[in-house]
């Protein structure tokens, strides 16, 4: 892993919450962008080496929909960034991780990506990120 590739935080609108960050954050969104995969919608900001990801469910039973059904908004998940992505799998899956797709899959940003399952991570959703070539 090279470093935190962004942080993912689940809302229930972005036109309310896109507002919100660009004044938190002192910055304007940079990039929206629909992931229907994973059906979301995504907003990114990005300060200094740090990317925050806004996702927004465009499916009631989506993931985010559910999530934020359960939790309520705010922290879904850390993103790592990797060289090799099925390297990197196949590592954490000897490990003893659980991988939440069996191999890389299409996410925003020009990104392959592929989530821990967040029982073996203390909690945490995990997503592993490699840039499409």
């Amino acid at each position: 892993m090279q470093k935190i590739e962004h942080i993912g935080i689940a809302v229930k609108e972005l036109a309310l919450s896109v507002p919100i960050f660009e004044k938190l954050l002192n910055s304007t969104c940079y990039k929206t962008e629909s992931v229907q995969s994973e059906k979301v919608n995504t907003a990114f900001f990005k300060k200094g080496e740090t990317k925050i990801e806004l996702l927004e469910s465009t499916d009631p039973n989506g993931v985010i929909a559910k999530f934020i059904d359960h939790k309520g908004e705010g922290l879904h998940h850390i993103a790592f960034e990797v060289t090799d992505i099925k390297a990197e799998m196949k590592r954490l899956q000897a490990d003893g991780f659980v991988l939440l797709n069996e191999e890389p899959k299409p996410g925003a940003d020009n990104k392959l990506v592929c989530f821990l399952h967040p029982k073996g991570t203390n909690g945490v959703l995990i997503e592993l990120c490699e840039e499409k070539k």
